[in-house]
């Protein structure tokens, strides 16, 4: 079998992950087997990061609409239910940059959802309502009937 020495794609490999950890601190930086590790570490950090930063700026847009509702007399759960009521679809992010730069129409939101809560409400007897009756499951009424013979 022929020798092979792989000489340009061997420098062309190390030449990039030593760019990738340029500006790293001593060896990381200019050895190639410690600047590999380091740029391993490094991308596993970012993949995490990449995850917690969509956690970080959903629980920072709900704080942000919880804050604007409280101001208008009404807590986010309540408000979140009565858009759904009320078959609005805007997502939080949305929802906290309304709040943030159109109290008006933030506030028209909140009526919104005030009014389709307070309709369900009124509605009589509807599941998981105020009445405290609860609808009869129907998977419990399947159980009781006896199956066919197998």
């Amino acid at each position: 079998m022929p020798r092979v020495k792989r000489g340009n794609k061997r420098r062309e490999r190390r030449k990039k992950i030593l760019s990738l950890a340029k500006g790293y601190f001593l060896t990381k930086g200019k050895l190639y087997r410690s600047a590999q590790e380091s740029i391993m570490r490094a991308g596993n950090f970012a993949y995490t990061g990449r995850k917690l930063k969509k956690r970080d700026f959903r629980r920072l847009w709900i704080i942000r609409i919880n804050a604007a509702t409280r101001a208008l007399d009404m807590s986010y759960s309540q408000f979140i239910a009565g858009l759904n009521r009320a078959g609005v679809t805007l997502d939080r992010k949305s929802l906290a940059e309304i709040a943030a730069r159109d109290p008006k129409a933030f506030g028209a939101l909140v009526e919104s959802a005030r009014k389709a809560s307070e309709g369900d409400d009124k509605g009589g007897g509807k599941a998981g309502s105020k009445t405290g009756a609860r609808a009869p499951r129907a998977d419990a009424e399947r159980v009781a009937q006896p199956g066919p013979a197998a």
